[in-house]
């Protein structure tokens, strides 16, 4: 009976040894089939890192107000101001002060502001792009930052569809178009400023 014991135990160590060498194995394996995280190339992070994916503006008595954060921008819209500024006196293309609403991580930066380096043409804009500039009661709305500048600098857009009080506030909408597209209805456009303004 004791012989008949100890085979027993015997039998049961060489089996518990084998299925932990054969689950080793099999854990390797499965580790070894993995493929390791790829790593996106440094040009695409880098190209990322210095665009600008959304604009918007305000003009009011003499300032232009420049945001790239939306809620910061909208913020401005409900009180009129925002706590960190950075400003640009006479910079606008008719002598206005460009005043760059920042957020509390650039309040400290001297440089790599989205906004300020789109302007002065060290970032590009994102594709797709997205914009808003408030000017005399209107909203004009942009997908290029190349239409945005020409209404900035000539106060008026030469190709546009107009939906007139369809802004959140009873505003009217300009869409602003270009050559390429003026026969075209913004429909995209249209899309993305009711999305983003909370419009049926």
């Amino acid at each position: 009976m004791f012989i008949m014991i100890e085979q027993f135990k015997k039998v049961a160590l060489a089996s518990a040894i084998v299925l932990g060498v054969a689950a080793c194995a099999t854990n390797e394996t499965q580790q070894a089939a993995a493929p390791a995280p790829e790593k996106a190339p440094v040009a695409t992070q880098q190209q990322e890192a210095n665009t600008v994916a959304e604009l918007y503006e305000v003009h009011d008595h003499g300032r232009i107000y420049v945001f790239y954060d939306r809620g910061l921008y909208m913020d401005f819209l409900k009180t009129g101001h925002t706590p960190y500024v950075f400003s640009k006196i006479g910079e606008g293309p008719h002598g206005e002060t460009l005043t760059f609403g920042l957020t509390g991580k650039d309040k400290k930066k001297t440089s790599g502001i989205p906004s300020v380096e789109l302007f002065a043409g060290n970032f590009k804009p994102a594709q797709p792009f997205y914009a808003e500039m408030r000017a005399e009661g209107r909203i004009y709305v942009f997908n290029t930052l190349e239409d945005m500048a020409a209404v900035r600098k000539v106060g008026e857009a030469a190709y546009r569809y107009t939906d007139i009080l369809s802004g959140p506030n009873g505003e009217t909408v300009v869409y602003v178009l270009n050559k390429s597209n003026k026969k075209k209805k913004p429909v995209e456009l249209i899309k993305a400023f009711k999305a983003k303004n909370n419009l049926g």
